[in-house]
């Protein structure tokens, strides 16, 4: 007979962050502690409120099954002691009960037991004791005279067995588990009890408690949309929100409140800050979208006054936040964003990379750099918005709510009447903080993104904190991806490499000369003179910096050693991020994985909208018959010339002599080949890689002539040594446009 088991553990409230967890790790430990006792179940359904985590298991046997526990023991041979210990562990009187077998170091006690099964109410209460003890918390409590940590004090256990109670030990100050539970605490307070799930589930919404979170979220969900549609208004949706007020409440009760019409005209993004982060409310529009002076609250109770009470409590709370709100933005307008940047010189953003302002006074000039590539923005502008962007972080009102960085900084910029442009860039340099943030679009704004996000790559790959496999501390897989939606989305013809060494070389100079003042005059004259190779000589910044420490290594102090002798090395692994970076969002596109290392393993490609053009074409390409021929034929021509490479120990990479070409077949594929590499260059060059694809498949008829009528591996040495340099010249011409070995 199969059989179901509940449990619920009944605490104070439970943060709502962490109920949903602390539920699936409740069903994590007793289903694998019941598994591995040896007892199935068909379904394991766990459950949470603020106050109850709940389990019920389906389909569980009588009791578990009969099974075998076996222990490995010391060599055949091994001394008494070791003898001795294992029997005394493994509860055997002799030596001779113990199995012999032969293992990889030879012949090998082991001691096997028959474990008989147990009923399922042993095995069941030593799980919930075990789970209880090994929940693992966020924070925890300990509360009276007790020992135990929990995240709250546990007031009850209900645990049932096909609607019977399952007795605990009572350890660990556990209280006595029953069939007994309560409801919500002040709608219905008085214990009840339970003879299995559907009645438990039956009567806890008796007793005004919804068990179910999605039903809960959905009840909220309804009753919103109901309540603003009968006052003509929309509910503004905000997912994270309402699961976190899901976490908040048993019984879903949606109200309405006022806003004074005095806190209007604050920036609707602070009055929903203020009410979504303090209080939980939810925002409603007007049909049009404008804002409405209302908002949502969900209560956990109902009232004989209908709410009348709670909503003017809540209203008063409210009218207490916003004003604190319009305190803090009427004092910031009082200071403009320019008088408030020196104060971000109090700011460190990172203990290697100097202030804030040292930040921003990159980014100045470093804007200029990057406009030059963004068709439509104004250098001037990109300049006057990067030298306001982080102003709004010393603000009261980005102080108390952080969220709003940027933001602020865009309203304190337009009530300062600057231009439109610069005020957008301030508050969208930061984006796209995700992949589903909106990209910037706007040319200021993406000058100012990319410089902000190029800034922190460059400077952060340059002191060595680079992301590892699991750690990833100042999100810089996110800032790379966001440079290349941010190139990407807006077709940027954007020459990374250069890019990245400006970053660098400013990055360098600000270090060498602002926290290390002590430097002497030549070291500074040369530090400048670095700062502007890439405009005079295109000279890699890696490479720079690297002979301008070792020209320097007499006159660096210890600790400028220790801060500049690894940064050409790790920037050198910049670029490889990126490419990294690149395949994983081409991936998510359905490109195949091998043609994007095709196309990266020619290497020196740092335009990511040529590479992609390249890729697509390529992808086109191998679609079709003629692309698909031609790769099995490249690869035949790879593959002959690798293994005779080897066997001769040299390349046959140079060019075919025309008088030993004795065959028409070779004839025609070397004139093709001429013809094929001499048409495709300058197609490359034009970017017209779909082009260059189709000029590749008029090689496919030659290339398959050649192999059908032509011998490579000739008794003739000369002639076989040419017909080699044939197929190399099969290989590098194909090889123009991707590496064609790499292709699956």
């Amino acid at each position: 007979m199969m059989r179901e088991f509940l449990l619920e553990i009944l605490s104070e409230d439970i943060p709502a962050r962490m109920q949903v967890q602390a539920a699936d790790d409740l069903k994590r430990l007793i289903t694998d502690s019941l598994v591995s006792a040896g007892l199935t179940f068909t379904s394991a359904v766990a459950h949470s409120t603020p106050r109850r985590l709940v389990l019920v298991i389906e389909g569980m046997p009588e009791s578990s099954l009969e099974r075998s526990e076996e222990r490995k023991g010391p060599k055949v041979g091994a001394p008494d002691g070791a003898i001795q210990g294992f029997l005394k562990s493994t509860g055997l009187t002799s030596i001779d009960q113990a199995e012999i077998r032969e293992t990889d170091k030879g012949q090998t006690y082991f001691a096997v037991r028959k474990v008989p099964g147990e009923s399922a109410e042993t095995v069941i209460g030593r799980a919930i004791e075990s789970a209880i003890n090994a929940l693992p918390w966020p924070k925890s409590m300990r509360w009276a005279d007790g020992r135990r940590r929990w995240v709250r004090p546990i007031s009850g256990i209900l645990a049932i067995l096909d609607g019977k109670p399952i007795a605990l030990t009572g350890e660990n100050d556990l209280p006595v588990a029953g069939a007994t539970t309560s409801g919500h605490r002040f709608l219905g307070p008085g214990s009840f009890t339970v003879k299995s799930f559907s009645d438990y589930e039956r009567q806890l919404a008796e007793h005004h408690v919804v068990l179910d979170r999605e039903k809960r979220k959905w009840r909220i969900q309804g009753d919103a949309k109901r309540l603003a549609e009968a006052h003509g208004l929309v509910a503004v949706h905000d997912e994270p929100l309402l699961e976190e007020v899901a976490g908040l409440v048993e019984w879903p009760i949606v109200l309405m409140g006022s806003i004074d019409d005095a806190f209007m005209d604050l920036p609707s993004e602070v009055r929903r800050t203020t009410m979504r982060a303090n209080q939980k409310y939810f925002t409603l529009e007007d049909t049009k979208g404008k804002p409405a002076p209302r908002f949502l609250i969900v209560a956990n109770m109902e009232t004989e006054d209908g709410g009348t009470a709670i909503v003017a409590g809540n209203e008063r709370v409210l009218r207490a936040r916003l004003s604190d709100a319009r305190f803090f933005y009427d004092q910031d307008r009082k200071t403009k964003l320019a008088d408030q940047r020196p104060k971000l010189a109090k700011i460190a953003f990172h203990a290697k990379l100097g202030s804030v302002l040292d930040r921003v006074e990159r980014l100045e000039t470093f804007a200029v750099e990057i406009a030059g590539y963004v068709e439509g923005a104004e250098a001037t502008m990109a300049t006057e918005a990067a030298a306001l962007c982080k102003s709004d972080l010393v603000s009261g009102m980005v102080g108390e709510f952080p969220e709003l960085q940027g933001l602020m900084g865009r309203y304190y910029a337009l009530d300062e009447n600057a231009p439109h442009h610069v005020a957008d860039a301030i508050r969208d340099h930061y984006k796209p903080l995700g992949p589903n943030d909106a990209c910037p679009t706007e040319p200021v704004s993406v000058v100012l993104a990319l410089a902000e996000k190029i800034d922190t790559l460059v400077g952060f790959f340059m002191i060595g904190e680079l992301p590892t496999g699991s750690k990833d501390p100042f999100a810089l897989r996110r800032a790379a991806l966001g440079v290349i939606r941010l190139i990407v989305e807006n077709g940027l013809k954007l020459p990374l490499k250069e890019i990245i060494n400006a970053a660098a070389l400013r990055i360098f100079s600000q270090l060498i000369d602002a926290p290390y003042s002590k430097l002497e005059a030549s070291l500074t004259e040369t530090s400048r003179a670095i700062l502007e190779a890439p405009k005079n000589t295109g000279a890699d910044s890696a490479r720079t910096i690297r002979n301008f420490v070792e020209s320097q290594a007499g006159k660096l102090t210890e600790k400028q050693k220790e801060l500049v002798q690894p940064i050409s090395e790790n920037l050198d692994k910049l670029l490889p991020f990126f490419a990294d970076r690149l395949k994983v969002v081409l991936k998510e596109r359905g490109v195949r994985h091998d043609l994007i290392d095709a196309v990266f393993a020619l290497g020196g490609e740092d335009d990511l909208v040529r590479l992609l053009a390249r890729v697509q074409a390529l992808q086109d390409f191998l679609a079709t018959d003629d692309g698909a021929n031609l790769l099995t034929a490249y690869r035949r021509a790879a593959n002959i010339l690798k293994i005779e490479e080897k066997r001769d120990g040299v390349s046959y990479d140079g060019a075919p002599d025309a008088t030993l070409l004795s065959l028409d077949e070779e004839r025609v594929l070397a004139a093709s080949l001429e013809a094929a590499g001499a048409g495709v260059d300058p197609l490359i060059a034009a970017e017209d890689f779909a082009g260059a694809m189709t000029k590749y498949a008029a090689l496919r008829p030659v290339v398959d002539a050649f192999f059908d009528a032509v011998t490579v591996n000739t008794d003739d040495s000369d002639i076989r040594g040419n017909r080699l340099r044939l197929l190399s010249r099969i290989r590098s011409t194909l090889n123009k446009i991707a590496d064609f070995s790499r292709i699956a």
